[in-house]
């Protein structure tokens, strides 16, 4: 596997917690798949867990090159912790779609939080030529 791109978002927990109580379910639900709601409704610092998967989400379509635009849809990446706490990248849709047109093969992303910031990195890896 080599790299081939990285992604970096900076998000403002404040900021999320406002777009939720402007907007309420409509937002999480654009923008949240389920399990990523059950997991930051788990935690005591929900807005923070919230906020780490929406600069993830955010990283991700950085590296990729595209931003938000056409078909794609903010549930097309989830982020998942597995069984020793690390966050996994799950793709679907549109973002599926680029992300094997770009020969993306598997994303690893790394998420922090404070009660006012969450950061996120992703980055992008394929099969090198060797392994081809």
């Amino acid at each position: 596997m080599e790299i081939v791109a990285h992604g970096i978002d900076l998000v403002d927990c404040p900021r999320i917690e406002a777009m939720i109580e402007r907007h309420g379910e409509r937002f999480i639900q654009r923008v949240f798949t389920a399990a990523e709601q059950a997991y930051a409704e788990a935690n005591k610092n929900e807005i923070e867990k919230l906020a780490g998967r929406f600069a993830a989400k955010e990283a991700i379509l950085k590296l990729m090159g595209t931003g938000w635009r056409g078909k794609i849809a903010w549930t097309d990446v989830e982020i998942i912790n597995n069984s020793s706490g690390q966050p996994e990248v799950t793709l679907g849709g549109e973002v599926e779609k680029i992300a094997g047109k770009l020969g993306i093969k598997h994303i690893s992303v790394s998420i922090t939080h404070t009660a006012n910031f969450a950061i996120a990195s992703a980055v992008a890896l394929t099969q090198s030529n060797e392994n081809k």
